[in-house]
């Protein structure tokens, strides 16, 4: 009989293997953007999580006359090093914690973008080399809150992680956070006594370290690839 020809023309392994590939195709376009919807889920939890926080800490804090305050940055004493933690999530009044709010979630948002672990692991680093900054530098007696200092290294760190990554879109996301946002940056330097610029000036400090750490893999990646060229 004939129809053996026909049956081997059907299960050709090449062409089977063709229409896999084909069928993958949306699969994997699929599972991509779920990834990315999951990413933005997360992300927008967190951030408005953490707004809610500081709402919340702010309510209690105003409710037994800003006693919180006191566990703010208060510089070089023992003390004082537990402000370290709790002093970004504080605020001096309702005002304060407004004029944060904003930025806040923008640059938070856009923080953890870059990755849930990325982002919070920005965070991490952004804060702590704030808090010691501040706790190194600030005037005697005075107590630093706000969450300004995070506002300030989430400013640098996405400006910079884009660069030291060779990101085309990170770069253009730090290109246009800097034109919204990055008059702020004056707030670096000494001017209103009220105004903890040692923090701001640490937290823009902190930005940058982390953008330059977390960029590690990409630039040792692209370090492996100039050596492979070169050895070409």
């Amino acid at each position: 009989m004939g129809g053996g020809s026909g049956m081997g023309a059907s299960f050709d392994p090449d062409r089977i293997a063709r229409l896999r590939g084909q069928l993958a195709k949306p699969a994997e376009g699929s599972e991509g953007n779920g990834a990315l919807k999951l990413l933005w889920q997360r992300a927008i939890a967190l951030t408005l999580g953490f707004t809610v926080l500081l709402y919340g800490v702010e309510g209690v804090n105003s409710l037994t006359g800003n006693e919180l305050d006191q566990a703010g940055v208060k510089p070089r004493s023992g003390e004082g090093l537990i402000g370290i933690l709790f002093a970004p999530v504080l605020h001096a009044n309702w005002g304060h914690l407004f004029g944060n709010t904003l930025p806040v979630i923008v640059l938070g948002l856009l923080t953890l973008l870059t990755g849930i672990g990325r982002g919070l692991t920005a965070t991490a680093i952004i804060w702590v080399i704030a808090g010691t900054g501040q706790w190194l530098t600030a005037p005697p007696h005075s107590v630093s809150v706000g969450a300004s200092v995070l506002v300030f290294g989430w400013l640098t760190y996405l400006i910079c992680w884009g660069w030291f990554s060779r990101n085309v879109l990170q770069i253009a996301v730090g290109l246009v956070v800097a034109v919204l946002y990055g008059s702020i940056l004056w707030g670096v330097l000494p001017g209103n006594p009220e105004i903890s610029w040692q923090g701001h000036l640490f937290g823009a400090i902190g930005g940058v370290v982390a953008g330059w750490v977390l960029s590690g893999s990409e630039r040792r990646h692209r370090r492996g690839s100039d050596a492979g060229r070169l050895a070409l």
